[in-house]
Formats: structure tokens, sequence, C-alpha cells
């Protein structure tokens, strides 16, 4: 079975990989002209997870009318579409244009450049939040700092093989995610910037429990645990889109001295941060995560 659907996978591939780089090598108005169309299918037709986006729209947003929450909820698959249709651009985008749609602000090259001419290695926190792939993008281009993206293999090879081509063309590596501290403590010698996304679904036993968007939510600890054992300073990055295909990579220190922290401290600054910008630009973070599948218990 394992081998059939492995056939299969690639035989998918090869088949969608021609029009993945037509859609790549596609000028940006004809790109989102296909996104719109995208949408209406993903969103009338198929109604990819639209139940569960709804769900987490009405626990977030408990204040808004049900007329408000199909709005929100429309704004997001529109921009859902134009994420996953720019992810492809990755491929054959150069430096320049990508630089030119999602750009390192000043502020943010001053909070990296500072931890860089002191010698130090940081931690990056964010979610997902905005473009978070062409953010890397860019961050690799202009920073000092050599960017470390922690990240899951995807079931199929080929796709999997394809994604990480595109998330190490700009001169960011990889690390899986149960790798992460073994990978970090051999590259301790080097200026290094590890990506966590701390918005992902951890097991429920093990987690750290907070309130996140007016629901019981579950943390991974792996970034605090790491942060303090290591003593690197945690930055919080946050993708703001500025309109259609163009983003700004915003940065700030969230903790200078992780070390020093008590228990959950950290867990609950990344956490706050995040819910504030969800809460500027609401469509721009992924609903269709299923990010409360767990309940809180005892």
């Amino acid at each position: 079975m394992n081998v059939v659907s492995e056939l299969m996978s690639g035989i998918g591939y090869y088949l969608a990989l021609p029009f993945i780089y037509l859609l790549s090598v596609s000028p940006f108005w004809l790109l989102y002209f296909i996104s719109d169309l995208i949408y209406i299918l993903l969103y009338y037709v198929i109604g990819y997870r639209k139940e569960i986006v709804l769900q987490n729209l009405r626990n977030a947003f408990p204040e808004k009318s049900d007329a408000e929450i199909r709005v929100l909820c429309k704004k997001f698959y529109k921009y859902l579409c134009d994420l996953f249709l720019e992810t492809f651009k990755t491929l054959t985008i150069s430096n320049q244009v990508m630089l030119k749609h999602c750009r390192v602000t000043g502020e943010a090259r001053e909070v990296f450049g500072k931890t860089a001419d002191s010698g130090k290695s940081v931690i990056i926190v964010l979610g997902h939040f905005g473009n978070w792939e062409w953010a890397g993008n860019s961050f690799s281009l202009v920073c000092r700092h050599q960017l470390f993206v922690i990240y899951h293999r995807l079931t199929s090879k080929y796709f999997d093989g394809l994604m990480y081509s595109m998330r190490t063309r700009f001169g960011t590596k990889l690390i899986e995610m149960n790798e992460t501290l073994r990978s970090m403590i051999i590259n301790k010698n080097l200026l290094s910037a590890t990506a966590f996304i701390a918005d992902q679904t951890p097991d429920p036993k093990g987690a750290y429990w907070t309130s996140f968007l007016n629901q019981d939510t579950p943390v991974f600890w792996g970034t605090e645990k790491i942060a303090r054992k290591l003593n690197y300073p945690i930055v919080y990055v946050s993708v703001k889109r500025k309109s259609r295909g163009y983003y700004e990579v915003h940065a700030e220190m969230l903790v200078e001295n992780p070390a020093a922290t008590a228990d959950g401290e950290i867990s609950e600054l990344h956490t706050r941060r995040l819910e504030k910008d969800i809460l500027e630009q609401p469509e721009t973070w992924l609903w269709s995560h299923r990010r409360w599948k767990y309940k809180r218990t005892g």
C-alpha cells in the first residue's frame, strides 16, 4: 500500500509541477486573478474547512454578529488563496522583487543589527500570521544572522522536496522539529536566528495552558525551555500585510535575558503579542488550522 501511495504521490507531483512553475512565473496581476477564481471554488464550491473556520471565528470573537463573522470568514479565504499562490512565487522570484514585496523595516534591521554587533544568536518567535514564508526569504537576504526555520516534513517526499527548495532558496536553513535543540547546540558558535512558529498545536498533556483569543489554548513549552537553557534573546516578529502582495516585517525585542524569567513568562509574552496582531488584522491569521482541537482537563 505504501508503494502504491508513493507512486500516486509522485504522479500527482509531476503532473502538478508544470502548473506550479507557470503560476510562479506569472505576473502578479495574473496571479491574483487566478487567486480570485480559486477563492470562488474554495469557499463557495468546496467549502474547505469552512465549518472549522467559522467556529474558530465565533469562539474568538463572541462579540461579533453572525453577519460580521461571515464577512471576516470571506476575507480570510480570499487571503488564504493569495498566500497559497504567493508561496509558489518563491520558486522564481528575484532578490530585488522579493524585497520590494516583503520589506524588512528599519526598526527590525536595527533589532537584529544590535544583536549581531554583540555577537548574540537569537530566537525568533512568530505565528502563522501574514506571509511568514516571504518573511523568512527577506530576512535571509538582508540580515546577518543565519536563519534556521523549524519545520515538519510533508507526507509526500516529492512535495516536501519542493517546499524544501523554496524555503532554502534565499539562504534559509531548515531544522526538523525533533532535532531543534541538538542542532542549536551544534551551531552555538554560529551567529544564528532560529525561528519558532509558536501557534502550532502541542500535545495537551505536556503543554503550557493559557487563554488565547477567548479560549483555553495549549502552547509548546519548547520555545521557552530552549531559550532559557541557551539564554538566547527572544525577538518577536510580525509580518503585516500593507496591501495585496506587499508586506512589512516588524521585530521587537521580547526578552533579552530568558534565563532570568519564571516558568510560563515567555510563553505568556509571545502569546499575548501574537493575539494583539491577530486582533488588529484578523483575516491574515491561519483560521483553518485546528488550533483548539484539544480541551483543557483537570
